[in-house]
Formats: C-alpha cells, sequence, structure tokens
C-alpha cells in the first residue's frame, strides 16, 4: 500500500514540475518583447561563476509611486514605446491598459524591488561582451509574469551567444 502511495506522490509531483516548465517555455516563446534599462553592478562571482548583477531603473518607479508599500508585492504599468524599452508609468490598480503599455510584476525582498530576476549568468570568459549591456530583454505575459531572456547593448542589439 506505501508503494502505491509513493508512486501516486511522485507521478503527482512530476505532474506538477512539468506544468510550471511548460508555462514558462510558453512565456518564452509567445510572450510579449520588452526592454528595461539596467545598471550592472558586479560581473564576476568566485561561488557562481560568470554574471552580471542587475538592476532597473523601473524598480525605481515602486518606490517613488504613491500606493508603494515596502513590504508588498505587486505590478507596476510600464509604458512601451515603439522600439519595446518599457518605463515606469505607475502602479498597477486594475485599471485596462493602453495599448502602449505592459504589466510586470514585482516582488519586495530585503527592502528591495525586485523585477523578475537580479542576475544574469553568461558563459566563462564572455564578460567583456556582457560588459556592454544596458539593457534587459524581458518576455513577458498579459498578467505581467516576466523571463529574463537576453541583454542588449545601448543601441538595442542583442549581445551574446544568443546574438550570433
Amino acid at each position: 500500500m506505501r508503494k502505491w502511495v509513493v508512486i501516486a506522490a511522485t507521478l503527482v509531483l512530476l505532474v506538477a514540475v512539468n506544468l510550471g516548465i511548460a508555462s514558462r517555455e510558453r512565456l518564452v516563446g509567445h510572450g510579449r518583447i520588452v526592454l528595461l534599462e539596467l545598471a550592472p553592478v558586479d560581473p564576476r562571482s568566485l561561488m557562481q561563476g560568470d554574471f552580471i548583477a542587475l538592476r532597473f531603473g523601473a524598480a525605481d518607479g515602486v518606490r517613488t509611486g504613491a500606493e508603494y508599500l515596502p513590504f508588498a508585492d505587486g505590478k507596476l504599468v510600464l509604458a512601451v514605446d515603439p522600439r519595446g524599452v518599457g518605463t515606469f508609468r505607475r502602479l498597477d490598480a486594475g485599471a485596462p491598459l493602453a495599448a502602449d503599455e505592459a504589466l510586470l510584476r514585482y516582488r519586495i525582498r530585503n527592502g528591495q524591488v525586485k523585477l523578475a530576476t537580479n542576475a544574469f549568468f553568461f558563459e566563462e570568459g564572455r564578460s567583456d561582451d556582457y560588459a556592454k549591456a544596458r539593457y534587459g530583454e524581458f518576455r513577458v505575459a498579459p498578467d505581467g509574469e516576466a523571463i529574463l531572456t537576453r541583454l542588449r547593448g545601448a543601441d538595442l542589439a542583442p549581445l551574446g551567444a544568443l546574438a550570433r
């Protein structure tokens, strides 16, 4: 009897994990592309390998928004220009979005605003390529979920292996 309980629990876990993966894959394949201006911090970590610690300008708007709650996760509304570059417009209050707007989920962690991720990892020895990064390319779902898919330079051209 215990054997079947373990097998059933394992199957439920595998289904849940695979549904989560499928959801993220759909987002990467079909999410709206939004570029956010970034400020790289440190391109090297001895424990983690090569990466860029990221901070996004759009996150600063959350702190200055009138409805900002220091420990509340939420969504912000981005103004998205014709090039796909998003800037903070307002905190989401549930109002319908204009055609040039997109939602982006944020989380408050240790008093800091986090947008999807705070790091981008890359192949060892490629730090010179990514030192030119000025924008993070996100795939954004209509509900504000987002995945950072690559980095771009000041001219909005993709950087790194995916650019080739």
